[in-house]
């Protein structure tokens, strides 16, 4: 029987040895269910956000994520990034919370729809919701049949992703796009196009808590009171690429990219100007491929440059710089600031003139100083040594020896020119082979 006892009490150690392990797995288990990773996207919707919250999506079902909470403030975007946007959250195994903050942010055009795509949507207080009426790919207002048509799928957009929220909820959805209509917070909540208004992210996780949200695998419960969150911030990469979506970091790009051609284009044979041309204008091709821009302004930019050169070969005394100067500026409004172009997609008017001016100015000076080099004498080799001077090494009558620079050179009398004696300065006239003719220096 003591050999029973012995191991009934070895496996009894066991299993009180075993019961914390658990413990604390249950513990560590339950932490990391209760994880909310928190996104924040302040701006334009382009796909330097899309891949923001594309990674932020995958690190959440890695960690095994109870909730994402996607902070946005937005005055809308492209199309097609927002498309991705709404089809990346609707995909997601997390459930994705769309909370439009802080006090004062609104989820203006593609923000709308993005906000709709969550599986819930809360809104901080003094926030707004709405005019998310589609426009062309360079902002401007569509044509009458390609309008019905883009409002029409954008409609039928939202109206999938408002099913299951009151008919007041559906038709409000449907008023953003087709009137612009925008919305508060409390006109949102009141009529269920969100679910929550939360003051802060631990008051939204609070409210939350036990409610039931909608997924591709059915209905589930989140439980987020206590959470423990952690941001996601992007990353450099996608830091840059917002950068490069900015209109006024595009025109400074394709500014100082186009002149650093044409630099290298009117003096050849360099090549730092060209590189920092060619870099500057492909970053800045990738903004406008973004923006909504009109394309017809790049012939003004041409344009004004050209009339820069010109004026330096072919002087007017500054007419044709100045008339460059106001291609410039036209072309740089017409390429981002064209009519219908959204507000925030717009260049600053001061930057573009004082750009304008500045370009001018120093795009003639530069050039100038290219040109006035390539004018320049040679003053290297047996050319350069004409015009320079030397000491007379040995009388020259009429030949003799003359130091130039750090040379000796057999020389002899220019034609007209008398004895030369030692010491004497002379100039050099011309030179012949390996002779000089020289003339005494007065």
């Amino acid at each position: 029987m003591k050999p029973v006892r012995l191991l009934l009490a070895f496996f009894g150690l066991c299993l009180l040895a075993i019961q914390p392990a658990r413990a604390l797995a249950g513990v560590s288990a339950g932490n990391e269910a209760r994880l909310a990773i928190v996104l924040t996207i302040d701006g334009a919707i382009t796909p330097a956000t899309q891949e923001y919250l594309s990674r932020g999506i995958r690190v959440a079902e890695q960690r095994a994520a109870e909730v994402i909470i996607l902070q946005l403030n937005t005055p809308g975007g492209g199309l097609d990034p927002m498309k991705t946007m709404a089809q990346d959250i609707r995909a997601s195994s997390v459930p994705v919370v769309v909370y439009v903050s802080p006090r004062g942010a609104w989820a203006a055009s593609a923000g709308t729809v993005i906000t709709l795509a969550g599986h819930a949507a809360a809104m901080a207080p003094e926030t707004a919701i709405g005019a998310a009426s589609p426009v062309g790919s360079q902002g401007e207002n569509l044509a009458s049949t390609e309008e019905t048509k883009a409002k029409e799928a954008m409609k039928a957009l939202v109206r999938s992703y408002t099913e299951r929220r009151r008919p007041e909820a559906v038709a409000l959805a449907e008023e953003t796009i087709e009137s612009a209509k925008a919305a508060s917070a409390t006109e949102a909540l009141q009529v269920g196009l969100v679910d929550f208004i939360a003051n802060d992210l631990e008051d939204l996780l609070n409210q939350l808590d036990g409610y039931t949200v909608q997924m591709p695998s059915g209905p589930r419960t989140l439980h987020t009171a206590g959470a423990i969150t952690e941001e996601v911030r992007m990353s450099l990469i996608e830091q840059l690429l917002e950068i490069l979506t900015n209109p006024n970091i595009v025109f400074l790009l394709l500014s100082i990219g186009v002149q650093a051609i044409f630099i290298e284009l009117s003096s050849p044979g360099g090549w730092v100007a060209g590189f920092i041309g060619v870099v500057c204008v492909a970053l800045a091709a990738y903004g406008m491929g973004v923006l909504s821009v009109n394309w017809f302004g790049l012939v003004f930019l041409v344009i004004a440059f050209v009339l820069f050169i010109v004026d330096i070969k072919a002087p007017t005394h500054g007419g044709l710089t100045a008339a460059g100067i106001g291609s410039f500026i036209a072309g740089a409004l017409v390429l981002f600031n064209s009519p219908g172009t959204p507000q925030f997609q717009r260049v600053s008017l001061p930057l573009v003139i004082l750009v304008g001016i500045i370009t001018g100015i120093l795009f003639a000076v530069i050039i100038g100083f290219a040109l006035r080099a390539q004018k320049r004498p040679i003053i290297t080799g047996q050319e350069g040594l004409r015009g320079q001077t030397g000491i007379a090494r040995t009388a020259i009558d009429p030949t003799g020896q003359v130091q130039a620079g750090s040379e000796l050179w057999t020389a002899e009398l220019a034609e007209g020119q008398s004895r030369i004696r030692k010491g004497e300065r002379v100039e050099i006239v011309k030179v012949e082979g390996l002779h000089l003719k020289v003339k005494k220096l007065n």
